[in-house]
């Protein structure tokens, strides 16, 4: 089932949305070479704490986990995809790191994630990082009234495979309300003009994930949580909570970089 929400329930998402934004802005700055994933987890609880908001990944436990999530960051690093645990592995000059962050204020919940590079860049991964955020951007842009899930699905699809990467199957966007994961799920490949059609009032988190090797191939760490490539090529990972409005998407969880709110 999923749940419209009202403009007052938007501008609610709003608020806890940009909880998560200064949480990911104040980790990407303290993340440098020598930094601790536990270290950029405590910066990123701090936030919570101050803006008085709690986490919805903290003793997170859906039905594939065989514990629950211990941190409210997720740390993926290199090879990583997604849903990396934070430990106290120190940052390298070069690491590609993901980070997902949520937060819940007010009873509504918010949900991003960014990619970026500790010290000195490689120019593959900068490029597979542009091309996830173009994806992204895609798929927000495909995200307005009477367009279908569908069409989000294919313009991040369109954008991944034209640059010859690979795309993790059955992992991708999701409804996001009062609780983090809702209905429906958004993939993130699809065929235009199928699937649920887009409302206003309708909130999804889109979130591109990109295997810079060119294959889909992915397997489950020994810790039960974080997704890795298969042929141990980089991944790149980012993710808005935008809602569907009837004057075009509004990004919940922009950080100051032109977003349309």
């Amino acid at each position: 089932m999923v749940e419209l929400k009202t403009d007052a329930s938007m501008d609610a998402m709003y608020e806890a949305g940009q909880v998560v934004g200064q949480g990911l802005t104040a980790v990407r700055e303290a993340a440098d070479v020598g930094v601790s994933l536990l270290e950029l987890d405590e910066v990123a609880h701090e936030v919570l704490r101050k803006a008085g908001a709690s986490s919805p990944f903290l003793g997170y436990r859906p039905s594939f986990a065989p514990t629950a999530f211990p941190a409210v960051l997720c740390a993926s690093v290199n090879d990583a995809i997604v849903h990396g645990i934070p430990t106290s592995y120190r940052l390298r000059d070069g690491d590609l790191v993901s980070m997902d962050f949520g937060a819940e204020l007010g009873g509504w919940a918010g949900d991003s994630a960014i990619s970026f590079v500790v010290g000195e860049p490689r120019a593959a991964d900068l490029r597979l990082i542009e091309t996830a955020e173009r994806a992204l951007a895609a798929g927000i842009e495909a995200a307005v009234v009477g367009n279908r899930i569908g069409d989000i699905a294919h313009a991040i699809g369109t954008v991944c495979r034209a640059a010859g990467y690979g795309i993790p199957d059955g992992f991708g966007g999701h409804g996001i309300g009062r609780h983090m994961h809702e209905d429906p799920a958004v993939p993130n490949e699809g065929r235009p003009g199928r699937g649920m059609r887009l409302r206003h009032g309708m909130v999804l988190a889109i979130e591109p994930m990109l295997i810079g090797g060119g294959t889909d191939g992915f397997h489950e760490a020994a810790d039960g949580w974080t997704l890795r490539t298969n042929d141990g090529s980089r991944a790149a990972h980012v993710e808005h909570t935008v809602a569907i409005t009837d004057a075009g998407p509004r990004v919940l969880t922009d950080r100051g970089t032109g977003e349309r709110r």
